[in-house]
């Protein structure tokens, strides 16, 4: 206990350090932001891969979606590397740099108000971010909260409010520079974790033949292409977790500040090959949850018979994992999610300062006074987050499956066709951004589970513009009409 405690607090050093550098780099609004849009390839892969997992996906979806559906819930791990990495930096990477040279924005609500002529989907933008990271950014924090409560013993109250002031305090300080920095460092810690656990836990099941076999002795849909949900549920969780990385504002950002188009190319293949390690790891991995947790040996993952989600790949890493390394695993979720909590703190700051403050408040705000509104934004977005936290709403899947949802349903179409289509109007960028979203909501409200809710709404989104496109077009053929 004493050498964990040692690790992690030489672990929380090395990040206000990071926090520290940055803070001496840090001179205007877009260093603070984008970290001057002067970012490298290596930098920009991590700090893209480690955005994208997090605790949620360790501590809160591995389990869940392994425990129901065994081994093919690797298909949203392949879904995650193959379209959530290397699809959005091909397509989407070029001309996401382009796009913030040619219309000089830093964020996607700039973007919006630019490309429609929209002031008015600006404030949306802004305030729908703001709103649906709070429950993301608590998502992660409960994940976190949960781990240092089985390492430790730790009051989750406590956790929280550690994690909490530590994530406050190293955004604070250096902003986008100082994350991209220690993403490195996390990316490297996270590739060795999930090294590691794969290692242990091929090893503690006897090898993969004989964990499939004994998989399929419990329930033959476990070690089948489809688990026992069926398609539609699996295909909803790869949807939603795949396709929303396209309009996801911590993930775009990532090429507002990358240096230049030969930083993508290289950028691509690493967050790829990143990609898959990470989320194949975590996703086999829990599907192993049932053979290794049960309410005899593990009670700690059981209530009344029954798995708690949140609960089972805590169980799983104390099982698997000799003592001798569990630090390193702790470090694992900790980096994937350090750097998760970074990114989404920096970016509702930024809809709370530049898009709203400085677009409807105070136009004539100075760079100087920008930045150090941003870092008091992350302080009061932190806070916020973490009193949800502390409140433990619902499981952590049911609370990312909202906030993805919601921001995938409300962006994907204004942003995905305004990046590629000259004729995507205005009035279609807004009816897919309130239509989208509005059936998102209305399902979940309704009884739906968050991923299908998500996955409908997106779908929506994505093809509402084309839709009334063509109909102002055709319209306009009848009689003069003005966007």
């Amino acid at each position: 206990m004493l050498i964990k405690t040692i690790v992690v607090a030489l672990y929380f050093l090395v990040i206000l350090w990071a926090g520290v550098a940055g803070l001496r780099r840090t001179r205007s609004f877009a260093d603070f932001f984008l970290g001057g849009g002067n970012i490298g390839p290596w930098m920009s892969a991590f700090t893209y891969a480690t955005a994208y997992f997090s605790a949620v996906l360790f501590i809160g979806f591995a389990g869940k979606v392994g425990w129901g559906f065994g081994l093919s819930g690797v298909w949203i791990a392949v879904g995650n590397a193959f379209v959530g990495v290397l699809a959005v930096w091909l397509i989407m990477g070029r001309a996401i740099k382009r796009m913030s040279l040619r219309y000089n924005v830093h964020t996607m609500a700039e973007f919006f108000e630019k490309r429609y002529n929209s002031p008015g989907l600006k404030l949306f933008a802004a305030l729908a971010i703001f709103v649906f990271f709070i429950p993301y950014t608590s998502a992660v924090f409960m994940g976190l909260s949960y781990l240092f409560q089985s390492n430790f013993g730790m009051d989750y109250s406590l956790a929280l409010a550690i994690m909490g002031s530590v994530t406050a305090l190293y955004m604070i300080l250096g902003g986008y520079r100082s994350m991209a920095l220690v993403d490195v460092f996390f990316g490297m810690i996270m590739v060795g974790g999930v090294l590691t656990l794969l290692g242990f836990t091929l090893y503690k099941g006897g090898g993969l033949s004989v964990m499939v076999a004994d998989l399929r002795a419990i329930d033959p849909d476990l070690a089948s292409v489809v688990g026992p949900p069926g398609w539609w549920p699996l295909f909803c969780l790869v949807f939603l977790t795949s396709v929303a990385p396209f309009a996801m504002p911590q993930l775009v950002q990532k090429f507002y500040a990358i240096r230049d188009e030969r930083a993508i190319r290289i950028g691509t293949a690493a967050s790829t090959v990143f990609a898959i390690l990470i989320s194949g790891i975590a996703y086999f991995t829990g599907a192993t949850t049932r053979l290794f947790l049960s309410p005899e040996n593990t009670p700690g993952a059981f209530r009344d018979g029954l798995p708690v989600f949140d609960a089972l790949m805590p169980e799983l890493l104390a099982n698997v994992i000799p003592g001798s390394l569990s630090v390193l695993i702790l470090l694992l979720v900790l980096s994937a999610s350090m750097s998760t909590l970074a990114a989404l703190v920096l970016i509702s700051s930024s809809a709370m300062i530049k898009d709203f403050y400085a677009g409807f408040v105070r136009k004539d705000a100075s760079d100087l006074q920008l930045t150090v509104l941003m870092r008091y934004a992350s302080f009061f977005f932190v806070f916020l987050s973490v009193l949800l936290a502390y409140a433990r709403p619902s499981s952590i899947v049911v609370v990312l499956g909202i906030s993805w949802g919601a921001i995938g349903s409300a962006f994907l179409g204004p942003f995905v066709w305004g990046l590629f289509s000259e004729k995507t109007t205005r009035t279609a960028a807004l009816v897919s951004a309130f239509g989208g979203l509005g059936v998102c909501l209305m399902l979940y409200f309704v009884g739906m589970s968050s991923p299908e809710a998500g996955t409908i709404g997106m779908l929506t989104s994505l093809g509402l513009p084309p839709l009334v496109s063509w109909a102002s077009i055709y319209l306009a053929k009848l009689g003069p009409v003005r966007e």
